[in-house]
C-alpha cells in the first residue's frame, strides 16, 4: 500500500476501496491515546491510521475470515503492539470495552439498507455493503457509547443517507462538525460524504470544499 505497508486481501472475499483511503486521510486522529475502527473489514483503516498516530488502535470486525486476514496483515507489518483486531459485533462491543474509553472512532459502515431488493451474491460483500448485521442507527449508537466526551467520530457514507446520518448523530449527542462531499470529477454528483462529529459538542458545522477524485487516479486526494 503506502509507505511500505502490506495488506492481505482477496477479491473473492474482500479488498479495500478508495473509501477506506479517504476516511483514513480525513480523520483527525490524536497523536496519542486510544483509537477505534468499527467495521474494519480486512484491517486497512487501522493500518493507514498507524501512520498518523503513536497511540493504540483497536479494530472490530464481525466476519471471522476478514478478522483473521486483518490479524495476519497486522503481524505482517510488525504492528501487533499497536493494533489489536477484535472479532465481534459492534452492537455488543461496549460491554467488553466499556463506555467512553476511546479518544477517536472511525467507521466505514454498510451503506445500503436491506429493503428486499438485490443483495450482493457474495456473503462477505453482502455483509460489508448491506445492513444485514447492523443498521445505521446501530453504528451511530455504538460510536456514541464508545467515544469519550469531546472525542471525535469520523464516518464515510453515501450522500443519499446524509439526512438520516445527521439526524442519528444528533440523536446520540454526536454533533456534526465537518462535512466534505466526494465527487469523481467537477461535473459529477457526489458519490460519498465524509462526516466528523464531536461527542457532546456545540452546534458549529463546517462544510468543506468538495473533494474531486479522478477515477483514473484514485489516490490523488
Amino acid at each position: 500500500m503506502f509507505n511500505g505497508l502490506k495488506i492481505i486481501q482477496s477479491r473473492e472475499v474482500f479488498s479495500f476501496s478508495i473509501d477506506a483511503v479517504l476516511l483514513a486521510e480525513f480523520a483527525a486522529i490524536p497523536k496519542r491515546g486510544r483509537v477505534l475502527d468499527l467495521c474494519t473489514g480486512n484491517g486497512v483503516i487501522p493500518l493507514l491510521l498507524s501512520e498518523k498516530t503513536n497511540g493504540t488502535i483497536d479494530a472490530v470486525e464481525i466476519q471471522p475470515r476478514l478478522a483473521d486476514m486483518a490479524k495476519r496483515s497486522v503481524a505482517l507489518n510488525g504492528l501487533e503492539d499497536r493494533i489489536r483486531i477484535i472479532e465481534g459485533d459492534l452492537r455488543h462491543y461496549v460491554k467488553k470495552a466499556g463506555y467512553g474509553v476511546y479518544d477517536a472512532v472511525t467507521v466505514n459502515p454498510p451503506y445500503m439498507p436491506v429493503t428486499g431488493g438485490d443483495v450482493n451474491g457474495s456473503e462477505y460483500y453482502a455483509i460489508a455493503r448491506h445492513e444485514l448485521y447492523c443498521t445505521l442507527e446501530d453504528v451511530v449508537e455504538a460510536c456514541a457509547r464508545l467515544v469519550k466526551p469531546g472525542g471525535k467520530v469520523t464516518m464515510i457514507h453515501r450522500p443519499s443517507r446524509f439526512l438520516d446520518i445527521m439526524d442519528s448523530l444528533r440523536r446520540w449527542k454526536l454533533e456534526p462538525k465537518r462535512v466534505r462531499f466526494v465527487h469523481h470529477h467537477a461535473k459529477a454528483e457526489a458519490t460519498m460524504v465524509l462526516i466528523e462529529a464531536l461527542r457532546d459538542g456545540r452546534p458549529d458545522l463546517k462544510l468543506l470544499p468538495p473533494l474531486f477524485v479522478e477515477e483514473r487516479n484514485p489516490t490523488a486526494i
